[in-house]
């Protein structure tokens, strides 16, 4: 188990540092497709200014992006050799129709857009930036077409002579509801980022008097875009939510900290103190109906509870026992149709007999305790994930309020006049990356004790290495991914308070005619 936590622990450590830069890499790149269409739509100037003074910006983060991207995807052979061999024919072809299609065309399209200004015509530059902004919102699709399968496993079957997860539906696959779902929620919240990273540094130039003209147009579009995207967000996480409710469960009654299921419509936990001793939330504030209508959008369907769900999780390790001695006889005798007839009866809740693997090797003599031990591990970290996702939705509600105020101040162009406001905006800089990697933790860490729900256990994906060695190369990451934040942070701060002229090697002023 020391093996099995550090290896999550290297995995998380990776994949939250990658994602500080995900979210702005796909926000800012619609944000330049939209000034460059108003620059090409109106030839004013200052249009493109805004385009090569935010794109500078966008290099410096993809980029980094790019650097700790990479990396991610070789600990799938490195610390989760038993996990891509067991599940690699479904969860590799995406990750490479990533970085055959998306990553590819991301790539050729950003030097054409940084190299390419004087080079084509205005249109044609156009084209450029919004095909590099469509490659990446591409990559993220693929990437959360392979998380949404791990969240959601299906047109994929157990092969019982490869001993391997297999594809069967492809399509199933791609159109998983559950990656979809993830998908415009994801992509929706990297777009509420880069708004707020406008947003704030417009409001950090105002507030000292600096590029105003750059500044108030630049206000202007992140508080549009940054309003539709966040109630996108609020839209599409319902959407996602009730996904959950259909395919995890457990995951959502960890969330809520239900410990036993209620009358429906059941009651949403505002705040409160989760007690993992009693199975209680103590000093509950609850809002009638809210959680059974938003979970199950009915008013007779209950939502489990964890308690419940426990019980249900014990009958189907039962019944996965089923299908596991089937397996053993089938290795024994592998022509014979009546067991394998037999097996399919049972197959789909084979990965919860593999739960026992934590407790015995010989799990085919698994007690009714081995069991209940089992069963029990189905439960997340409940104070985790409660306090997570109220930390995150609480974000979100703050982003709508801002870009609210900034939209209406932007009609009436009075941004400078109102410096609480600019303060506020500059000073939520870094919550979109706090409610995004929340979200994150929500969705992965609700996920356990599952790497695939339902089908492989965490505690079985691991590579059979020391866990001096991922102790080591997670020490590296660490040390390697901290100096990379440092110098993004450092680069990103340095253009920034230098400021258009400065970067781009001109000053940059209001037109003084339309057509200029």
């Amino acid at each position: 188990m020391e093996l099995v936590e550090l290896s999550r622990l290297q995995f998380a450590v990776t994949a939250l540092y990658h994602f500080i830069f995900v979210p702005l890499t796909l926000g800012l790149s619609i944000l330049l497709g939209i000034m460059e269409t108003v620059y090409v739509m109106t030839g004013r100037k200052i249009w493109r200014d805004m385009t090569k003074f935010w794109g500078a910006l966008f290099g410096i983060n993809f980029a980094m992006g790019v650097a700790t991207g990479i990396t991610m995807e070789f600990q799938f052979g490195t610390n989760w050799a038993y996990y891509s061999h067991y599940v690699g024919d479904i969860f590799g072809a995406p990750l490479a129709i990533e970085g055959l299609m998306a990553f590819f065309l991301e790539a050729t399209f950003i030097g054409l857009f940084y190299f390419g200004w004087n080079r084509v015509t205005k249109v044609e530059h156009l084209i450029v930036t919004w095909a590099m902004a469509i490659g990446s919102n591409l990559s993220a699709l693929w990437i959360l077409v392979a998380n949404g399968w791990m969240q959601n496993p299906v047109g994929a079957t157990f092969n019982a002579d490869t001993m391997r997860m297999e594809v069967t539906d492809f399509a199933a696959v791609l159109l998983n509801p559950v990656a979809q779902a993830k998908f415009v929620h994801t992509v929706s919240a990297g777009y509420v980022t880069g708004s707020i990273f406008v947003l704030a540094i417009s409001a950090w130039y105002l507030l000292r008097g600096r590029h105003i003209p750059l500044a108030k147009r630049s206000m202007t579009v992140a508080a549009g875009f940054g309003l539709a995207s966040a109630l996108s967000v609020v839209v599409l996480g319902d959407e996602s939510g009730y996904m959950e409710t259909v395919h995890q469960k457990m995951k959502v009654a960890a969330i809520e900290a239900m410990w036993n299921t209620e009358p429906a419509p059941a009651s949403f936990t505002l705040v409160g103190l989760p007690d993992l001793a009693t199975h209680s939330t103590r000093f509950a504030i609850e809002i009638p109906w809210v959680l059974g209508l938003i979970a199950t959008r009915s008013f007779d369907e209950p939502v489990l509870g964890i308690n419940q769900l426990v019980d249900v999780a014990r009958s189907r390790i039962a019944d996965g026992l089923v299908a596991y001695r089937l397996l053993q006889k089938i290795k024994a005798d592998p022509k014979s149709e009546a067991l394998r007839s037999q097996f399919e009866k049972h197959v789909g809740n084979l990965g919860y007999a593999l739960l026992l693997k934590q407790f015995r090797p010989d799990i085919e003599n698994a007690t009714a305790a081995d069991i209940d031990k089992a069963a029990a591990s189905t439960i997340p970290n409940v104070p985790v994930l409660f306090w997570a996702f109220r930390i995150m939705v609480g974000l979100g509600f703050w982003f709508i309020v801002l870009f609210a105020i900034a939209f209406w101040l932007s009609t009436r162009g009075r941004f400078d006049r109102y410096r609480s406001f600019l303060r506020g905006a500059f000073w939520s800089l870094p919550l979109p990356w706090i409610a995004a990697e929340l979200g994150w933790i929500v969705a992965e860490y609700g996920r356990q004790p599952w790497v695939i729900e339902g089908v492989l256990p965490t505690s079985l994906g691991v590579s059979s290495i020391g866990a001096g060695d991922v102790m080591f190369s997670l020490a590296g990451f660490a040390l390697f991914y901290s100096a990379l934040l440092v110098a993004d942070l450092y680069l990103l701060t340095k253009y920034i308070r230098l400021g258009p002229d400065e970067t781009l090697g001109y000053a940059v002023a209001e037109p003084a005619h339309a057509g200029e």
